[in-house]
């Protein structure tokens, strides 16, 4: 098949929605697939190459770092489009937000009778820091931009999310098209524990105490992350022996190491900025367990990552994380936003190291299900059943 996929954002950028989009377009690409990934360019300048088997298409765009880090917005996106679906022809096109460059190229598609599908990772949430009139008028804001989503969405052929959750959201807020879950799912080739004996190396590398627990946070350092809740929880539950690993980058780090400083956390909350994905599997397995705090996540590719490599995990009982922890099997879950609530069960955490080895055995098992070869048929059916319609 000749599929192209398109988005807001594309590896190298630092987002779910971005791993997604590497990830399922080089799994397709490694089953025989010829697949173009289509996106505003990282690098400003269009572009047009192949990695890792992918033909990469980066549109001329403007940075937007001052708005958010790692965005960047199509300057004159119309142009060369119809060359592009004249030269590579694709079978099947795949959107993954309703930003305006997807919208010119579902367009585009329909145009040409070919079959268009969709993936939302969109929360309202998601865009509340950015959204100035999201505070003031909340229930409008976000009745706004379901209607936005929707506008692009209800012309689709068929809507994948991420998780039943996520579905359900989406039949919730009035979508039409047919809503398939389908998980963005976890290569466990490569996130395993099968650097469980490099422990202590790991830990002398990043400047962690070989000793003491180490809680590990990965994802964007951003408002809707809830970090906030996890740093006072673990002010609040008096564990001073255990220490956190907070990787990543993104607009509110200042504000998060500012909070450290307050809190009286300097020297236990490690900041190593952005680690390649190439060296999580390492980090991972170095850790003790893992925190999610957001309430806005539609499934979590990080979290998914701590548990191939073994780990209890300490989310927020919120949107489709109680898919993936069973409170009180693999983890626990706290109430949203709720630092007092956090804090009980990281002390449960640090108080029995002896329940964390059945809690990461428990993970690993229930992440088998969402191997990313998994996700990888499941696409290649939905786009063969849409082509053959």
């Amino acid at each position: 098949m000749r599929i192209l996929i398109t988005g807001s954002t594309y590896p190298p950028c630092f987002n779910g929605q971005s791993i997604f989009m590497g990830h399922l377009a080089e799994g397709l690409a490694k089953k025989g697939h010829q697949v173009r990934a289509l996106f505003p360019s990282n690098l400003q300048k269009a572009f047009l190459d192949m990695h890792n088997g992918v033909e990469r298409q980066g549109v001329r765009a403007m940075n937007m770092g001052g708005m958010h880090v790692g965005v960047y917005y199509p300057i004159f996106p119309h142009a060369g489009i119809d060359e592009m679906f004249n030269q590579f022809k694709p079978e099947v096109v795949h959107i993954h937000d309703h930003y305006p460059m997807s919208v010119i190229i579902m367009n585009r598609a329909r145009q040409r009778g070919i079959k268009v599908l969709g993936t939302n990772h969109f929360l309202p949430e998601n865009l509340a820091p950015y959204f100035p009139l999201y505070r003031i008028a909340r229930g409008f804001s976000v009745w706004a931009m379901w209607t936005w989503m929707k506008v692009t969405y209800n012309q689709l052929h068929v809507v994948t999310a991420p998780s039943q959750t996520a579905a359900d959201i989406l039949r919730g807020v009035g979508l039409r098209p047919p809503v398939i879950p389908i998980s963005c799912g976890v290569d466990l080739d490569i996130f395993n524990t099968r650097f469980a004996g490099e422990r202590d190396d790991i830990r002398r590398q990043y400047d962690l105490p070989l000793d003491k627990p180490v809680i590990a946070y990965v994802g964007r350092v951003d408002g809707e992350k809830k970090l906030d809740v996890i740093l006072k929880a673990i002010h609040l539950c008096g564990c001073e022996e255990l220490h956190m690993l907070l990787v990543g980058r993104g607009a509110a780090l200042d504000e998060i190491k500012k909070m450290v400083h307050d809190l009286g956390l300097d020297g236990r909350v490690h900041f190593p900025g952005f680690i390649p994905s190439e060296e999580l599997p390492r980090v991972l397995n170095a850790v003790d367990m893992f925190t999610m705090p957001s309430e806005a996540e539609l499934l979590s590719i990080a979290t998914l990552e701590a548990m191939g490599c073994g780990k209890p995990i300490l989310a927020a009982r919120s949107r489709a994380l109680p898919e993936l922890v069973d409170h009180g099997v693999n983890g626990y879950l706290f109430e949203p936003g709720n630092a007092e609530d956090a804090a009980k069960y990281i002390k449960e955490l640090v108080a029995h190291p002896e329940k964390r080895p059945a809690m990461g055995q428990a993970s690993l098992e229930k992440v088998q299900h969402h191997s990313i070869q998994n996700t990888f048929d499941r696409y290649e059916k939905v786009y063969q059943d849409l082509i053959t319609e």
